[in-house]
């Protein structure tokens, strides 16, 4: 190549590389080239070359790129945290203490597409941080503007740090993450982590909540469903016009209001990537998801891909589809409830990706071993560091902001016992407030007065609001009954599940623990001071059997999650009634739905709040699958079809017996039930059997609106006759019996043939008797005796 020819590609390049070189000057470099952009500069460059043996030194004129800014730099405000519209502009601010630098980065939607950023502004570690908050305040046009961090410093994962300053990080308080806008589909070139970035927020942002204020349902009285967004309408049955989104779940809220729900709990809604787990399924003939989404990105920002607007207006409008979304429950005296995972986030151990709490500070957002390793409580990867002073602060705004902006009722933590863990000790300062000699507190011991509990139960804001703790986690504990609480903290009663389950399956050496979990499990709560609404009963859930495959199946079938059937629970607690599977015979499957009244029955009068799983009220089946957390398919969708072909049968019993249980003053109490309302029996009045051997377990209950109610299990395979409670003047009118075919299993008033089935009772009632078959329960009500 010949010496014009080396000039003039030396200046063809120079012409196309000013916005990358640009953006890695310094800081001091910037604003001299900022104060003089509307000056033309030049250099010589001076090129040796080679001309006949010769050395020939020639001046070649380069023209220096000028230099323009899309937005007016200023030093900003180290609070709030996050993106804040103010001012006629935007102030950004995040933290990070051990970075030497931060880059502001500024994209837009087609350029991040192709990992493209088309500003960067290089923070001054002088006149743009305080303490250890970087922060810039700009002006400027920000429509469609995107933006995200780069930090450096050290690479030493030994050390606790994994700085690398090529990585374009979310901010961890974004209020919204760009990056793919439909559920499922792949990035560009095939990725499933193609580049993320965070909405600007707009000042220009409305929404109307046309007056919505908090429902502030007592908590005694609520019945929670636990719904995934997705699964709930996205099946083709569902009929809506925006399947598996926000809108879909509106648009099906008034099957939650017939069903006699009053509360929703979300499985996770926080920006999460579906595609972590995505390889084929040579089994189902499908690509493996993260369905149920426990691996979350950012904390403020709603999942973007629930919403059927996507990626339109930068995130705003997946904030709007959300904030709907509750404004519609609120109008249905429906509460919303998010269940939150703040135990661990999709970033992973060291093999994971870098998004963005690992690149910002590493060694303040993650539990780390004294080596870098990190802790993995949660048993997926890593542990959020929650006690430490930053980590518990950022968990506390989050809380807030969610029920201060997008008008949630509550939150369901899951692995919440990981919130009670002692931080890392990387400074004793942030535990103890001063240093400490030796190591007197191992990294993640549970801690009796966790501080980030303690902060949420005394929060004005947050102490007024539902808190429901899975009590336990992956790293052995298990705190049911005894999660550090301050009176406000309610629990999922695992051990409430464990026990009806044994319970009604028929299992030996349950009748008593089984009259307790009916007591709202005062052995548990009653010695801290708690109520029975402390406990959130449950039988099914998310993660475990449905409840038509707990009467269907005594061992789980988990070979479509492509694990050899090694993953999931294999301690089920379950009964297939005799075979096992779906097809079966006439029998057995008679004695399935009665299994499934049962349970549903116990659910509703046990004192404590019940919580009913998506589906389970029309019998929704996952052949057998308890561990359905990577099917984005029939397994975990709602079948909207079945419910219908249910509705006259099982949907009805349920729909049924949450009305009752909203209607009786005494299911549902505020103080566990003493002898002055509750009295236990067994085959004969006032005899209770606590044996071993008992199977039979009745009780009555005095009830201000519906008079006196008697309520008894037989889970023997043996039928049995029993004596009723003699109450002089009055006679126990029939009304539940789950040993009956539909309609008949529950009598209500405008059944037509309702006054034939209670003739076919008389005679035993006339006695003060009622036959009790065998795996059947039922509710009997008090009625004044028109004949004595």
């Amino acid at each position: 190549m010949d010496l014009v020819q080396r000039a003039s590609c030396f200046v063809h390049t120079a012409k196309f590389t000013p916005h990358k070189t640009h953006f890695a000057n310094s800081n001091c470099e910037s604003r001299k080239q900022s104060q003089s952009s509307n000056f033309a500069r030049t250099k010589s460059l001076v090129v040796r070359a080679s001309n006949g043996g010769a050395e020939v030194d020639t001046a070649v004129v380069v023209e220096k790129p000028k230099l323009r800014r899309r937005f007016q730099v200023f030093d900003g405000s180290p609070s709030p945290f996050g993106a804040t519209a103010r001012d006629g502009g935007v102030n950004f601010a995040v933290f990070s203490m051990n970075a030497v630098s931060a880059t502001l980065c500024l994209t837009n939607l087609s350029d991040l597409q192709q990992k493209r950023v088309i500003e960067q502004i290089s923070l001054d570690p002088f006149t743009n941080r305080t303490g250890d908050v970087w922060h810039v305040f700009l002006k400027g046009d920000f429509t469609d503007m995107l933006y995200g961090y780069k930090f450096d410093g050290d690479f030493s994962p030994q050390g606790g740090h994994y700085y690398d300053s090529s990585q374009l990080l979310v901010d961890p308080y974004a209020k919204a993450v760009v990056s793919r806008g439909e559920f499922g589909v792949l990035g560009p070139e095939g990725d499933c982590w193609p580049q993320m970035a965070c909405m600007v927020p707009s000042p220009h942002a409305q929404f109307d909540w046309e007056g919505d204020l908090p429902l502030k349902h007592a908590q005694r009285d609520l019945v929670i469903y636990e719904l995934h967004v997705r699964g709930f309408t996205r099946h083709d049955s569902s009929g809506t016009d925006f399947p598996g989104t926000y809108l879909g779940v509106v648009e099906k809220l008034d099957h939650l209001k017939k069903l006699g729900v009053n509360c929703i709990e979300l499985m996770p809604c926080h920006e999460f990537n579906e595609l972590e787990y995505y390889s084929y399924n040579s089994v189902l003939g499908d690509y493996k998801m993260n369905f149920w989404g426990y691996s979350t990105i950012n904390y403020f920002s709603p999942m973007i891909r629930y919403s059927s607007a996507g990626n339109l207006d930068c995130g705003h409008a997946a904030i709007n589809e959300f904030k709907l979304l509750v404004k519609e429950a609120h109008k249905r005296e429906i509460e919303v409830i998010m269940d939150v995972v703040f135990n661990h986030t999709a970033e992973g151990n060291e093999k994971g990706p870098t998004l963005s709490f690992r690149g910002v500070d590493n060694s303040v957002f993650y539990m780390l071993a004294p080596k870098g390793e990190f802790y993995n409580y949660s048993g997926c990867g890593n542990t959020f560091n929650c006690n430490h002073p930053v980590v518990r602060q950022y968990i506390l705004d989050c809380l807030r902001y969610w029920v201060t902006e997008m008008h949630v009722d509550g939150f369901r933590f899951d692995l919440a016992s990981i919130l009670t863990r002692g931080s890392s000790l990387w400074d004793a300062v942030n535990v103890y407030g001063n240093p400490i000699e030796g190591d007197l507190l191992t990294t993640g011991t549970p801690l009796s007065d966790p501080p980030l509990i303690d902060m949420i139960s005394s929060d004005p804001v947050l102490r007024g609001v539902k808190l429901l703790a899975e009590a336990w986690d992956c790293g052995g504990l298990y705190q049911v009954g005894m999660f550090p609480h301050w009176g406000i903290w309610s629990e999922w009663n695992g051990k409430y599940r464990d026990i009806v389950r044994q319970f009604i399956k028929g299992t030996d050496g349950f009748a008593g623990a089984f009259a307790e979990c009916l007591c709202g499990s005062p052995n548990l709560y009653q010695v801290g001071g708690r109520k029975p609404w402390n406990s959130i009963n449950f039988v099914c859930a998310h993660d475990g059997f449905t409840l038509a495959d707990l009467v269907m199946y005594n061992d789980k079938h988990n070979l479509a999650n492509g694990e050899d059937n090694h993953d999931g629970e294999n301690h089920n607690n379950s009964w297939n009634c005799g075979q096992e599977g779906e097809f079966t015979s006439i029998s057995v499957k008679k004695l399935r739905k009665r299994q499934m009244r049962n349970f549903f029955l116990c659910l509703m009068v046990s004192q404590g709040v019940p919580m009913i799983y998506m589906g389970d009220e029309y019998g929704h089946m996952k052949g057998g699958n308890n561990n359905t957390y990577c099917h984005d398919n029939y397994i975990n969708y709602f079948r909207w079809d079945k419910k219908e072909e249910a509705s006259p049968d099982f949907f009805r019993f349920c729909c049924l017996m949450t009305k009752f249980r909203h209607e009786s003053e005494s299911l549902g109490l505020d103080d566990f039930p003493t002898a002055e309302r509750l009295q236990w029996h067994g085959h004969s009045p006032g005899t209770p059997d606590w044996s071993e051997a008992s199977r039979f377990v009745a009780f009555t209950l005095i009830d201000s609106v519906k008079g006196a109610l008697y309520i008894a299990f037989n889970t023997s395979h043996l039928p049995v006759t029993i004596t009723l409670p003699e109450r002089p003047g009055y006679r126990w009118e029939p009304l539940v019996d789950t040993s009956k075919p539909a309609p008949f299993d529950f009598l209500t008033d405008d059944l037509p043939e309702r006054d034939t089935a209670i003739k076919q009772y008389a005679h035993f009632l006339d006695a003060n008797l009622y036959p009790l078959l065998s795996y059947s329960s039922i509710i009997l009500v008090l009625s004044p005796d028109k004949d004595a």
